[in-house]
């Protein structure tokens, strides 16, 4: 028979770094599931991913204490952050531009994380990750 599911919970938690320290402790520890066990299973899937990369990790929890996750490709802005070579976006979007992402390199994030996404082509992921840029104050040059 089928475990029972209890209910999901997501996080976001730096790859390779999880630690029983809050917020994964105590988000775990107070639906009764073992902390360690988690960060022991989420270290050793996420250590080929780059090290404090942010995860967005889906914890499905079951009635008998047990749990599954799922690791999710890190955001889109973490990847436009990290191809601009900038610290943070803009903090007015829209008033100028904090950086400048080629195509190709949307390209690549949108490769990256099509599997995330909720797009039926690269093109409309491309957009996607375009959109996200200029929110972020980036320019998209050729």
């Amino acid at each position: 028979m089928a475990k029972k599911i209890v209910g999901y919970l997501k996080l976001q938690v730096p790859a390779g770094s999880a630690t029983p320290s809050p917020p994964i402790g105590p988000a775990l520890g107070q639906r009764g599931l073992n902390i360690m066990e988690f960060c022991k299973a989420f270290n050793a899937q996420t250590q080929d991913i780059e090290k404090g990369a942010p995860c967005p990790t889906v914890i499905t929890y079951y009635s008998d204490k047990s749990f599954t996750f799922e690791v999710k490709t890190a955001p889109v802005s973490f990847f436009l952050k990290k191809a601009a070579k900038i610290q943070k976006g803009a903090t007015a979007p829209g008033k100028g531009t904090v950086g400048k992402v080629s195509r190709d390199q949307v390209r690549e994030i949108a490769e990256a994380k099509m599997k995330d996404l909720n797009a039926n082509d690269i093109d409309a992921a491309m957009l996607m990750v375009e959109g996200s840029a200029r929110s972020m104050g980036l320019e998209v040059t050729e």
